[in-house]
């Protein structure tokens, strides 16, 4: 295949943030209150734009991803310093200074809605996923379905991420990200790739998003039409880290036992072996535990028994932080928002 994705058209929308986000307001996906595009360098222009959108903002990177380039400001005094330090940061990173202003939602959840398309203007998606648990913007575990929302309002915002991918003629396998508030979802970006946590979405859906990706690319047809998508059960994933479970610092090295989880509904995406070298050069993230249960609960008590059979020796793991979570009465609940985590790593150690 030339390439395995999205067209060429649709990756220079969706790559930029603010482009991404102008084109979901054109297709009538609703989107978190803020500047129009890219913030102006007229200091008076960005206090303007802020006092508008209302205190507190996020200045965020138009070309970031997996939680960079953001900084939240709660006054116009530290306003104009946060844009100049978030495009210098912008522009180190991702090579582009460019940066937008959104209103700072307090205490959202973050839910996501993976799609599928093909060149003949077929989509379809396939249902939703909660990935609130976070820590520094990046997610740690990830379920689906979202646990208390109403399937009334997941069917209309997936109905509405069809209708974009349709009209911006996208193709390939996407994910819309949304803060989820007060019974709102706003657009924050668009994922042009297979994320990390797709494996809940296969569980309970029974698709195999990378194949059909590939068959889309191939210029075939979906194989299944949005009526004949069925979700089932619910499904859990906890991202396996090299690094302590608690400090988070990070822990390469050579692994000396490997002892993966198994029984029934119990799946784990890894690529470490006994022996194996974790290098210290890339990101943590070593494996992924997915479980998948008939209900939240069962699914909850299969995974606290798998991250008990779980054995990583010769390193350290964030293992035990998902044991913890896993017993933990709000997470055991469901719900929780995207500031949960680090309220909870805060209370357990005040001095972190």
């Amino acid at each position: 295949f030339q390439f395995i994705g999205p067209t060429p058209e649709s990756i220079r929308i969706m790559g930029d943030k603010v482009s991404a986000k102008q084109a979901m307001i054109k297709a009538g996906v609703p989107c978190v209150p803020g500047s129009d595009g890219e913030l102006p360098d007229d200091p008076v222009q960005i206090r303007r734009i802020a006092k508008a959108v209302g205190y507190p903002v996020i200045i965020k990177a138009a070309g970031g991803g997996g939680g960079r380039g953001m900084r939240v400001v709660h006054t116009e005094a530290a306003l104009v310093n946060a844009v100049q330090m978030t495009k210098a940061e912008a522009a180190a990173a991702f090579g582009n200074p460019a940066v937008y202003m959104e209103k700072y939602l307090q205490n959202p959840r973050h839910i996501e809605i993976q799609v599928l398309a093909d060149k003949f203007k077929n989509a379809v998606y396939l249902g939703e996923r909660d990935c609130s648990m976070q820590r520094r913007h990046q997610k740690v575990i990830e379920e689906a379905p979202a646990p208390g929302i109403p399937r009334r309002l997941i069917e209309r915002i997936g109905e509405r991420c069809v209708a974009a991918c349709k009209k911006i003629g996208y193709r390939g396998a996407g994910t819309f990200e949304f803060l989820f508030e007060n019974g709102e979802f706003y657009f924050i970006e668009m994922n042009t790739r297979v994320q990390v946590e797709h494996p809940v979405t296969e569980m309970i859906s029974g698709v195999d998003i990378v194949k059909t990706q590939i068959m889309v690319a191939a210029d075939e047809k979906l194989p299944f039409t949005q009526r004949q998508i069925e979700l089932r059960g619910h499904a859990i994933e906890c991202r396996i880290n090299a690094e302590d479970a608690y400090k988070f610092t990070p822990s390469p090295g050579r692994i000396t036992t490997w002892h993966a989880p198994g029984g029934p509904g119990v799946r784990v995406d890894s690529h470490i072996y006994t022996n194996y070298f974790v290098p210290p050069n890339y990101d943590s993230m070593i494996g992924k535990l997915i479980v998948h249960g008939d209900t939240r609960e069962q699914a909850l008590a299969r995974m606290r028994t798998a991250l008990l059979e779980t054995v990583v020796e010769g390193i350290n793991t964030n293992i035990p932080l998902h044991k913890d979570l896993m017993v933990d009465a709000k997470f055991m609940e469901g719900g929780t928002n995207i500031h949960y985590l680090e309220e909870w790593l805060q209370l357990r150690n005040p001095k972190r």
